[in-house]
């Protein structure tokens, strides 16, 4: 201890005035306080902050906390040599003082670093990471939940913490591996950690959805004491057998059956002190998909047995790899999936195989449930009871296979030997709220983490993983041809800008109407692709030639018939149909355009004998219409099956022996660097919807620009030739892949404001580029494709380098700097899909 009986005292304060010289370490916590005195240019940490080096010396007071246990420094006394008596404290003391734990929690806000708060005692043997807590945040302590990432032994015991004030968990929400994962995602899309956890977590989980609070009972304590000097009823005596017998609590309604009595005992008992009442949680059980019929496996060709045991490799080496399986349409990359998803379950693992669109999860469903004998859905379709049920059973390592949409990617697996993300080419995988995460990155890193293969599917692949497999990063399987010998079907690239059909304003084409005319009468099926929907994309003005807008969005409204109503598609406004135009006034507004209920009309029209059925997210709002709409096709119930793009994917009609892309156009002009390929793509996948058996089939593409590379290399089903072909341009052009690219998004409700806080960043952010990275480019700012949606002005820039780890360090030099004007907010997507 320091002896300060003999120490100055300051008339101000009259607080002990130690005067030290250089002092070099201290440890000490919180008791009584005193000044020091400090002669030298040395520095003195008080735990709160740090004197700085001076260049002549000088004396300075500080206040300071009197240690509690040993004062550790090297130093030397001017003055008053000898006044202090330097003891240790008792081994016990000691240890008190070191053994403080302290947790790391982390909010649903865009906070970088996790806060510390001290653990009370009563929560140190109940807190674990991965749970929820309550905690005071902010100047005026408001009560958030957080989570806690982790649980440390305090680096000093002087700072005071502000203590955790209640766990919200009995058991942790996620593992370390989910905590690494989620915190490898914040780090890697610029988010906070807390916001990553807040969506990984579904909303059902955390409310214990489907579960209820049970009053259970169970022996008190003291029951024996009490028990020898009572004398009990029959029915009294009955539960208490129950509950000497039983291992843990029971539920009252159980222990009245068991004890064959009604409550009365019961509260007898509890009243006399010798049972106790919980409350416990009790899950509301659910039903796991247990297998269906089952089914023969299918013969598999060479090239299918030659990627399954090339898969069947990667999983047995024990360590991570991705497989990219580039197989065309019809190729029977399912049927390797479940054999290879086979393989991972006889170890006894999990495996995981997410897919793009939720009308494909009915038909992926049925071809599992056939092969598996358990198996978990994730998708949003789901209520919160059912996900947590799912979530739970998952968990406990009930379950062998998982399919879901994109969340699905973060089920707790406790045993995850496989993820497989069949079509990985679709956009549906990336998310675009925060956190902006792409399911096949994040995959990508758990499966690394896991040391487990990745298996990606797809007759499209995308640009960026085509790459990677052609430098060898990744591995490529190929699966060119078809089952059982089958061709892939001829592509007709139908020029309509002077057929006479389509002048009238019609939307099928002379030669298209009669291809349908042909397939109808061999008793085939036919789809047809358009990818809008509603009846006309486009309420115009004749008069002054303007389009009927949106008040809140920069989007023209779209004309719903049978709504009667002209609807925004991005904010959901709707009016009436207008009968004069909002800007002129004038009563010459027309409807033009084609959408898919315009589209069934003029089909059921035009073949008033077949049966028509639209796809589409307007006539497919109720849970399982999906499933009940393909059934219905796939039985032959329906002639022609018409929708937009959930109908161009995934999906398998060996009786479907023409497709028709109406427009291919309006998937071509739009104001996006993927425009091409999304259109290759969609056309060579709705291509791959006929020719699925020995009745073989044809397509046929409506377009007003035939010559465009990305039409004419999906009329030849040459991937290879389109790759080459638009790698190249995007090489060219420094645009992804070879550039990593994150766009920053700014919206408020003054055009002004937002336009100048997106030109000031964005000067600084090339004031800094200059700084520490040459390579770097910033685009920018300008209005963004839709500059105003659901009432706000939007302006946006793009930063690009060569690489992610170059466009992070550049954002976050610029980010802790910046200060947005209030009414002014800020996204951050990295590896954007789209610029809407």
């Amino acid at each position: 201890m320091l002896d300060t009986r003999h120490a100055t005292y300051s008339p101000a304060t009259q607080l002990p005035i130690l005067s030290v010289g250089f002092v070099k370490e201290t440890h000490y916590s919180p008791l009584n306080s005193f000044l020091i005195a400090v002669h030298d240019t040395g520095s003195w940490d008080t735990g709160t902050g740090i004197e700085k080096r001076s260049s002549r010396p000088q004396v300075s007071l500080k206040r300071c906390n009197l240690p509690q246990r040993p004062f550790t420094c090297d130093c030397f006394v001017t003055d008053q040599q000898g006044l202090f008596d330097f003891a240790d404290l008792p081994e016990w003391e000691q240890a008190a003082a070191e053994d403080v734990l302290v947790a790391e929690v982390v909010f649903n806000l865009p906070l970088e670093k996790p806060y510390t708060y001290s653990i009370p005692d009563e929560f140190r043997e109940l807190l674990k990471t991965g749970m929820r807590v309550k905690a005071p945040l902010g100047r005026g302590n408001r009560r958030v939940i957080g989570y806690c990432v982790k649980i440390r032994q305090a680096e000093s015991a002087v700072r005071r913490l502000k203590p955790i004030e209640e766990v919200l968990d009995s058991e942790p929400l996620l593992d370390d591996v989910m905590l690494r994962l989620t915190h490898w995602i914040a780090e890697r899309y610029l988010c906070g950690w807390g916001q990553v956890l807040e969506s990984v977590i579904p909303a059902g989980v955390r409310r214990k959805s489907g579960t209820r609070l049970v009053k259970s009972f169970v022996l008190a304590d003291t029951a024996d004491e009490l028990l020898a000097a009572a004398k009990l009823p029959a029915k009294q005596q009955a539960v208490v057998d129950v509950l000497r017998k039983a291992t843990e609590a029971v539920a009252a309604i159980r222990l009245c059956e068991l004890a064959d009595c009604g409550p009365g005992p019961i509260n007898s008992l509890r009243k006399k002190g010798i049972i106790s009442a919980l409350r416990i949680r009790s899950e509301v059980s659910g039903e796991l998909m247990g297998a269906a019929d089952p089914t023969e496996d299918l013969i598999l060709n060479d090239q299918q047995q030659e990627t399954l045991n090339a898969t069947i490799a990667a999983l047995q080496s024990g360590e991570h790899s991705t497989l990219l399986l580039h197989g065309a349409t019809g190729s029977g990359k399912t049927e390797v999936y479940i054999r290879a998803i086979r393989e991972v379950v006889s170890y006894g693992r999990q495996a995981i195989v997410l897919v793009p669109e939720i009308s494909l999860t009915p038909q992926t469903i049925r071809r599992f449930r056939s092969r598996f004998k358990s198996l978990a859905v994730l998708h949003s379709h789901m209520t919160d009871s059912e996900r947590h049920w799912q979530w739970q059973q998952i968990a406990g390592g009930a379950v062998e296979v998982i399919v879901g949409a994109r969340s699905a990617v973060f089920a707790p697996t406790p045993n995850l030997g496989l993820i497989v993300i069949d079509e990985e080419h679709e956009p549906t995988f990336k998310q675009d709220s925060m956190p902006r995460y792409h399911a096949r990155e994040v995959a990508r890193y758990r499966c690394s983490q896991e040391k487990v293969p990745l298996l990606l599917g797809s007759a499209t692949p995308t640009l960026e993983s085509w790459l990677r497999a052609t430098r060898r990063q990744d591995t490529l399987l190929s699966m060119p041809d078809r089952v059982n010998n089958l061709s892939l079907p001829p592509v007709v690239i139908v020029d309509t800008r002077n057929d006479p059909q389509i002048s009238k304003g019609a939307s099928i084409g002379r030669a298209l109407r009669t291809s349908i005319d042909r397939a109808l009468k061999d008793k085939g099926q036919v789809i047809l692709f358009l990818n809008l929907r509603g009846y006309s994309p486009t309420v115009w003005c004749r008069s002054c030639g303007t389009g009927v807008k949106c008040p809140d969005c920069d989007i023209t409204l779209t004309w719903h018939r049978d709504r009667q109503e002209a609807v925004c598609h991005s904010c959901d406004y709707s009016i009436p149909a207008p009968e004069k135009c909002p800007t002129c006034e004038s009563a010459a507004i027309r409807f033009f355009g084609t959408g898919t209920q315009k589209l069934e009309e003029e089909v059921a029209a035009a073949f008033p004998k077949a049966t028509v059925l639209r796809m589409d997210s307007d006539s497919m709002r109720k849970p399982g219409s999906h499933d009940i709409a393909l059934e219905k096709f796939r039985h032959g119930d329906v002639d022609i099956l018409l929708g937009t793009q959930m109908i161009a994917k995934g999906l398998d009609f060996p009786n479907v022996t023409l497709v028709g892309v109406i427009d291919a156009d309006s998937m071509l002009n739009q104001p996006d660097m993927r425009a091409a390929e999304r259109t290759f793509q969609l056309i060579a996948q709705v291509a791959g919807r006929t020719g699925r058996s020995a009745r073989g089939g044809r397509v046929l593409v409506q377009t007003t620009s035939p010559d465009d590379p990305s039409v004419t290399y999906a009329s030849k089903h040459d991937y290879l030739g389109f790759a080459r072909h638009e790698l190249h341009q995007r090489k060219d052009t420094g645009a992804p892949p070879f550039t990593a690219v994150t766009r920053v998004i700014f919206r408020g409700m003054s055009e002004p404001q937002v336009c100048d806080t997106a030109r000031t960043v964005a000067d600084k952010l090339r004031a800094a580029a200059r700084q520490v990275d040459p390579d770097a480019r910033i685009l920018g700012a300008a209005p963004a494709p839709i500059t105003r949606l659901r009432g706000y002005y939007r302006f946006h820039l793009q930063i690009a380098a060569p690489t992610h780890e170059q466009v992070k360090l550049l954002w976050q030099r610029v980010e802790n700097k910046l200060t947005l004007p209030d009414g002014v907010e800020m996204a951050v997507d990295v590896d954007p899909i789209n610029s809407r």
